[in-house]
């Protein structure tokens, strides 16, 4: 192995676990300074939380709402030209043709915007003396799978409740993404019991590495977030976790290490693909 390819094997990713205020000018200026922060510690990826730029709640989505691109998304091509990374731009509420969507934006080392990802799979959930919340009162879904190259690697993304749906993780990994990630903000009841076992189950399943970005937590807010932005590894160990404060969690990804543990366990090729499949039945656009 030569040692360029050595190099471009490994990179450091880094996810910003935002503490989000109501002051959309104070979580940009905050995103900004943490992005920094990150490319200065040898960050080329950089990831950053569902609604970072605004609380998270239905009651919130059409004030903060923008265009894309817009305010939020001009700061964020900003960010990755200074700094000269990816940056994963979490997500933000967007308006577009009356209709509302949570979305994330990505954008290149030259502050080009890459890709647009509208969250797919809608957080309507129900359990009963605990937690109700329904996006689709106030949200429209995607329907667009979503994946970037980058000179490292295919990157795959989903943003929170995308992450509970299997099949939308295979279809990545089918389609060459080795890392997975997932702005998100897991709540006080969903987030110990699923939040990091999801993220162990996904990277497991398909041998790709992992990586959530959510919010710092707020006790005072409406919808309390539960925080412990993580990285796994595709052998379905944590690398990396926050606590529920705000903070950057730094890890290396390492494409050979993966490719070994793709090669000791080679479900990729032991797959019956003569009884079962996943398949996308549509290519959509965003």
């Amino acid at each position: 192995m030569s040692n360029l390819t050595k190099a471009m094997s490994k990179f450091r990713l880094a996810v910003v676990q935002l503490q989000v205020t109501s002051v959309k000018a104070d979580n940009l200026s905050r995103a900004r300074r943490l992005v920094q922060q990150a490319a200065g510690e040898g960050s080329k990826v950089v990831l950053l939380p569902e609604c970072f730029n605004s609380p998270y709640g239905t009651g919130f989505f059409a004030s903060y709402a923008e265009r894309i691109p817009g305010e939020s998304t001009q700061v964020l091509s900003e960010v990755a030209k200074e700094n000269k990374v990816y940056l994963v731009g979490g997500s933000i509420p967007e308006e577009d043709g009356g209709k509302l969507y949570n979305s994330c934006t990505v954008f290149g080392p030259d502050g080009e915007l890459i890709l647009k990802h509208r969250k797919i799979h809608l957080f309507d959930i129900d359990v009963p003396g605990k937690i109700r919340f329904q996006e689709s009162e106030t949200l429209s879904p995607g329907d667009n799978l979503s994946m970037f190259e980058t000179p490292f690697c295919k990157v795959g993304v989903g943003i929170c409740y995308d992450m509970r749906f299997a099949e939308l993780a295979q279809l990545y990994s089918r389609k060459g993404c080795q890392l997975l990630v997932y702005p998100g903000a897991f709540n006080m009841t969903t987030g110990p019991a699923h939040w990091e076992l999801l993220q162990r189950g996904r990277a497991l399943d398909n041998q790709v590495y992992v990586a959530t970005a959510s919010p710092a937590r707020d006790e005072t807010a409406s919808y309390v977030a539960w925080g412990h932005s993580t990285v796994v590894n595709p052998w379905g160990e944590v690398v990396s976790k926050a606590g529920a404060e705000e903070a950057v969690i730094y890890a290396d990804i390492d494409l050979q290490y993966l490719a070994d543990i793709r090669q000791q366990i080679p479900i990729t090729v032991q797959r019956r693909s003569d009884l079962y499949t996943v398949k996308t039945v549509q290519e959509g656009s965003s």
